[in-house]
């Protein structure tokens, strides 16, 4: 009897110990604790002063967008994925007199700004979804979904590309920055999406993968994704996709910050959607 309450009260002590480690309930040791999961805000955006800003800054702005937040440098890059940006300039006439164009572009800056919203107006030879004979370019539309850049983050690119091109710079400095860039008040956070369709929608996973759908060519068909892989390598490959390479794909190729754009709800969600993908 006497072993038996000893280990009544060995294991009462145990449960103990380990509610208190999970929750973090030692306010002392707040390093011994298992974190809990909690959404990370979505990134807030850069707050544009444009009556102060210089040309060259603005081109700095259109510098951060295009290698960050645009995620422009994931297929215009050496691999070869998209057209290359940086010589513009001697293709665009060609382009506009091609006989396949179908936008109404008439200059550089024109045609940069109808290919971030239109981007199908004209598929540059040999980079068109596959089957498509290069009427659908497979570029998702700038200025929504997941890189939702604004008209003054557009245009900052657009003078960075024609900077980077040696071209002059025919942009204009925007007077002032659209209501939708002010609506982000500090610390106000979007509403969490309530489907993994969203998420996918929100987050253009359909503009590198076969999902949903959407017919990406970039990245791996996740048709039937959860017939090959569990549960830990699909959350570890949204998280940390560059911890394992499909074969047949390049490194640096998905963006890296999902884990920081994703509330955890949304993120088990695609996870479960994906284990489903059967």
């Amino acid at each position: 009897m006497r072993n038996f309450l000893a280990v009544i009260v060995f294991s009462l002590l145990v449960i103990v110990f380990f509610t208190g480690y999970s929750s973090q309930f030692w306010g002392e040791l707040p390093s011994l604790g298992v974190p809990q999961i909690e959404p990370a805000p979505p990134p807030k955006e850069e707050k544009l002063d444009l009556g102060a800003m210089t040309m060259d800054q603005f081109i700095g702005l259109g510098d951060r967008i295009y290698n960050g937040k645009g995620t422009c440098t994931l297929c215009h890059n050496e691999l070869g994925r998209a057209p290359m940006l940086d010589q513009i300039g001697p293709v665009v006439a060609d382009r506009l007199a091609d006989e396949r164009y179908d936008g109404e572009a008439d200059d550089v800056e024109s045609y940069l700004y109808e290919s971030f919203v239109e981007p199908s107006a004209f598929v540059v030879a040999g980079f068109g979804k596959t089957g498509t004979n290069d009427t659908v370019s497979p570029m998702p539309v700038v200025n929504a979904g997941s890189i939702g850049l604004s008209e003054a983050e557009m245009l900052a690119v657009i003078a960075y590309i024609q900077d980077d091109s040696g071209l002059e710079v025919t942009v204009e400095i925007p007077t002032e920055v659209p209501d939708t860039a002010e609506e982000d008040s500090e610390g106000e956070q979007r509403p969490v999406l309530a489907s993994a369709e969203e998420a996918i929608d929100e987050f253009a996973c359909g503009g590198c993968h076969i999902i949903a759908g959407e017919e990406g060519e970039l990245g791996p068909d996740l048709s039937r994704i959860g017939a090959s892989k569990d549960r830990e390598y699909l959350r570890r490959s949204i998280l940390d996709p560059n911890a394992e390479i499909a074969e047949g794909y390049d490194p640096e190729m998905m963006p890296e910050d999902y884990g920081e754009l994703m509330y955890a709800k949304e993120l088990e969600m695609l996870v479960d959607y994906l284990a489903a993908l059967k």
